[in-house]
């Protein structure tokens, strides 16, 4: 018979957090793989714990080779284990590959569930937390970055992105370049740890105050977009729209008609809007 992989969520702070569960597992795995072997070594002595298995690194670096190894050991009837530094395995963490390939194998694929720093920023956030999406990290360079975040300038639903401390700033300044500077959102830092913190405001604001520097762990959740009736949409904001699709990708007669139909106008006059705003070189 084949073994099991079993996804784990480790504390994303407080190692009090972790499930009884995950004790259970690190005792009995055959193999544990762990994103750093180092952080697994703490964790296990702060819990109480040795692993009676073989411990491997399973990181970005090694990922991809390693994932054969890890699913020929459950091919064999090995229970196998998979945590990441915190929270859950495959939410921007390693994981995907080897979930995939056990998958794939017709291999068993169970959980230990545990902290997520996405699901915790958002019940601490005070925004919307009916509709979400989880955006991860946004590209590191400028136009990369502006370029995905006008891709999802008109979801309606709240965003979370996870941040680097030392770009959060100019995140923060790129969001509200493209969502405006009144957007509401919140910097969620060291999330149930010893300084955490949890920053409201609209996004110019939280901008300005990132400027001075924000240091940890970093989780940034965004209003979704306004609904707006045909009232409130001037020719500005239609033009806006199109060209945040076009830049997306679509052509400009399908990005007209798109918006049209969002703000329920007629498709003539979000083009008369677009050539309007193109004669006078906005």
């Amino acid at each position: 018979m084949t073994g099991t992989l079993v996804l784990a969520g480790t504390p994303i702070g407080d190692v009090k957090d972790a499930p009884p569960r995950l004790v259970e597992e690190l005792a009995g795995a055959d193999v544990v793989a762990a994103e750093d072997t180092r952080r697994l070594k703490r964790l296990t002595q702060a819990l109480g714990v040795q692993p009676a298995g073989r411990v491997v690194s399973y990181f970005e670096g090694n990922e991809s080779a390693r994932t054969p190894e890890l699913v020929e050991a459950l091919l064999a009837g090995s229970r196998v284990l998979l945590v990441t530094d915190a929270g859950m395995p495959s939410v921007s963490d390693p994981g995907y590959r080897l979930v995939a390939a056990a998958v794939e194998k017709d291999i068993k694929v169970t959980a230990v569930p545990g902290p997520s720093a996405v699901l915790t920023a958002l019940a601490l956030s005070g925004l919307p937390v009916d509709r979400f999406c989880f955006e991860g990290f946004l590209p590191r360079k400028a136009g990369e970055r502006l370029s995905r975040l006008k891709e999802v300038a008109g979801e309606r639903r709240t965003l979370v992105y996870f941040e680097a401390p030392h770009r959060l700033d100019d995140t923060l300044a790129a969001m509200a370049e493209v969502f405006g500077t009144e957007r509401r959102a919140a910097v969620c830092r060291e999330l149930t740890k010893t300084y955490e913190e949890v920053k409201r405001g609209g996004l110019g604001e939280l901008a300005a105050w990132a400027a001075e520097g924000v240091r940890g762990e970093i989780t940034v959740v965004v209003e979704g977009a306004p609904e707006k009736g045909p009232e409130e949409l001037d020719a500005q904001e239609l033009v806006r729209r199109v060209r945040v699709r076009e830049d997306a990708g679509e052509r400009r007669k399908e990005a007209i008609a798109a918006v049209a139909a969002e703000a329920g106008l007629p498709k003539r006059e979000v083009f008369d809007a677009v050539v309007a705003a193109k004669k006078a070189g906005a």
